[in-house]
């Protein structure tokens, strides 16, 4: 269980195969001091939630099945790609964000950015069978970032993000087609079943 609240930008050292054909293995480094954090931790990269199976003083190995590959943007890592990270919620931690349980529901693409103020309007498109759960002043994991709906039209939704949630997550390098891993909102997801099942 994540809040999606960054709290460091991890940048991938090495990409191999796994131990399974089709895996992949990355080798993350980190600022976070991983003394504490043991093998079998789980770790949101990017909003997708990993395994440690090894670590040093600054880095740790995750393995990435052929189906996660294949559902979320982790596919596209390269040596040098930079990603979001967060470490598990512990008991009594503060919910800063939302409730983000690191399962990507699918992958959407930022469609521009436009200065406004002293923040950045990201519009984003989600696929058609996620973007019904996204709805204006929810909230949606963007990258593993917890973020705010501010307006809702078909398939696609704005957000305006600060200068320093810019600076502290990938977001402040993105670009126009980049793609992102989404998590839409537990409640929304309970809320959609609860009026589907109220209709038949």
């Amino acid at each position: 269980m994540f809040t999606g609240i960054v709290t460091d930008i991890g940048e991938i050292a090495t990409v191999t195969p796994g131990s399974q054909a089709g895996d992949r293995r990355f080798v993350v480094r980190t600022k976070h001091d991983m003394i504490p954090i043991a093998i079998g931790a789980s770790i949101a990269c990017s909003g997708c939630c990993l395994t440690v199976i090894e670590k040093g003083g600054d880095w740790f190995a995750v393995e990435v099945s052929g189906e996660s590959l294949a559902k979320t943007h982790l596919g596209d890592w390269a040596i040098g790609s930079r990603i979001n990270l967060e470490l598990s919620l512990k008991l009594g931690d503060e919910l800063g964000g939302h409730l983000v349980y690191g399962h990507v529901d699918g992958v959407g693409k930022v469609v521009s950015m436009t200065p406004e103020g002293g923040s950045v309007r990201f519009i984003f498109e989600a696929p058609p069978d996620l973007a019904r759960f996204i709805a204006a002043k929810g909230s949606v994991a963007v990258d593993g970032i917890s973020l705010t709906v501010n307006e809702v039209t078909g398939d696609r939704f704005g957000i305006n993000i600060i200068s320093h949630t810019q600076a502290v997550t990938t977001l402040g390098h993105a670009k126009t087609g980049q793609r992102v891993n989404l998590e839409v909102d537990m409640l929304a997801r309970y809320v959609a079943r609860l009026l589907e099942h109220g209709k038949s």
